[in-house]
């Protein structure tokens, strides 16, 4: 390589020299650095001022938001990655950009709250290894946002599934610690109550607060209580509530006792229609009388659906009954993605195929399940709230839903996740509502980054850069 100038010593010749010898003076360096920092500052400030009020509008959708007894055609509008305004009528001016969605529905970023996605360890048959799902790749395509782990993990292990999967996701992932300290890797791990302690269970969760939202038991086959005691300890401790996948079923440890003596307030029952555990009445069909009881002490009652937890058989009757889920979650791992389970959405709308409304299952996947684990920042689109949106679509035509045991129910509804914000971005567009036809003009670029995760290329004609 060839320069301009030669270097001798101290010195130097050439343009290089010339260049140089300006900036000897530090009096004179330091006057120009204030004054390019200061051109700087007034030309971003000036920037910032002239900016739209809004990054994003979404406009004419049907906005259905529970906690705010929101539930008509509005506009929504997104500004610094929080909802800045909801209301009829908003100007389009008044955005960088304005996304035309007339005929959706738009409701808070969807919370599954009850997933496992310790995935990536390569442990087999283990939910913190194979079984588990990458959490990115099931959560925006549906319209969810904020997942919670259930019991993956325990407190030996937590960090590692922080440091592995929760730290290096877009999906927000929250956790529930297994009352196990190896947490969910197997029977090995999971019937060995020696390793189940509520004490430094707690002192994991209190070390993670606002992560750590919940504690969980999950798969005893035993005839004791010991994790059922345990996680409550915990959960007291830490103050956080505790979720039960009640196991088998014992009569030494019956539900009834569970749910009328053992937990507490606020905690929750999954697998709410399993069936595998005497959750039905045998004579009416409808709710055992533990259920009853345990709603009317304030436990909340999750679907959990999964891949054997779903039956239409208890659904069906207690639905007719009166007897709801408090929230919708799916249970997603390896087993339950492709079999009767999919996805929240197909389990929401097998839910509208049985007596559910459209109202009554988006605050299932919204305003519920974020009071649940008491995070009430999330599932709902208050001003000033995190900017997780989800427009869906509500298709019409002739849709089949199955269960645990393969029966099927027919639906005429079917939801389906059109476009995904998070974070006031957005993550996931699925018929490109977002974009301009390739060959038209694509304007100003410079701000995309402010409304979407996807923006456009700058580059001009010719540039034979590839984008991967």
């Amino acid at each position: 390589m060839t320069f301009a100038g030669t270097v001798h010593g101290n010195t130097m010749s050439g343009e290089h020299g010339r260049i140089r010898s300006r900036y000897l003076d530090g009096g004179a360096v330091m006057r120009r650095l204030i004054a390019g920092a200061a051109l700087a500052f007034l030309g971003t400030s000036a920037s910032a001022q002239s900016l739209p009020a809004y990054d994003l509008l979404l406009r004419g959708g049907h906005v259905i938001d529970a906690k705010n007894h929101i539930d008509a055609i509005m506009d929504v509008a997104i500004k610094d990655g929080h909802i800045a305004r909801v209301g009829p009528g908003l100007n389009s001016g008044d955005a960088i950009k304005t996304i035309d969605v007339r005929g959706l529905y738009v409701t808070p970023g969807l919370i599954d709250l009850h997933v496992h996605v310790y995935n990536g360890t390569g442990e087999r048959r283990s939910y913190a290894g194979d079984l588990s799902v990458p959490p990115d790749g099931f959560t925006f395509r549906s319209g969810v946002t904020t997942v919670i782990d259930a019991g993956c993990s325990g407190w030996r292990n937590f960090e590692d599934f922080k440091d592995r999967i929760i730290d290096r996701s877009n999906t927000r992932i929250l956790a529930m610690l297994n009352i196990v300290g190896s947490g969910m890797r197997g029977d090995r791990y999971e019937q060995n109550t020696f390793d189940m302690d509520g004490e430094v269970t707690a002192k994991m969760a209190a070390r993670y607060p606002g992560l750590i939202v919940g504690i969980k038991t999950a798969h005893f086959l035993g005839a004791e209580w010991t994790p059922v005691e345990q996680a409550v300890i915990a959960g007291t401790r830490a103050n956080i509530p505790v979720m039960v996948d009640f196991g088998a079923d014992r009569p030494t440890r019956p539900l009834y006792d569970l749910l009328t003596k053992k937990l507490r307030p606020g905690d929750i029952y999954t697998h709410m229609y399993s069936g595998l555990r005497q959750e039905q009445d045998p004579r009416t069909l409808g709710p055992s009388k533990g259920f009853v009881e345990g709603r009317a002490r304030g436990l909340y009652f999750d679907t959990g659906t999964g891949g054997g937890s779903f039956k239409f058989s208890l659904a069906v009757p207690m639905i007719q009954q009166g007897f709801k889920p408090d929230s919708i979650s799916t249970d997603l791992h390896m087993g339950s993605m492709n079999s009767a389970t999919k996805d929240i959405l197909n389990v929401a709308s097998k839910l509208i195929a049985i007596g559910l409304t459209l109202q009554e299952v988006v605050a299932d996947m919204t305003a519920h399940p974020a009071q649940e684990i008491r995070h009430d920042e999330l599932g709902n689109l208050s001003a000033g709230a995190i900017a997780d949106v989800a427009v869906l679509s509500l298709q019409k035509g002739r849709f089949g839903f199955t269960d645990m045991v393969n029966g099927r129910v027919e639906g005429t509804q079917k939801l389906v996740a059109e476009l995904t914000i998070k974070d006031g971005k957005i993550v996931y567009d699925l018929n490109g509502l977002e974009a301009l036809p390739w060959n038209a003009p694509q304007g100003d670029t410079s701000q995309d980054s402010r409304w979407t995760s996807f923006p456009r290329s700058p580059s001009q004609p010719g540039d034979s850069t590839t984008h991967h």
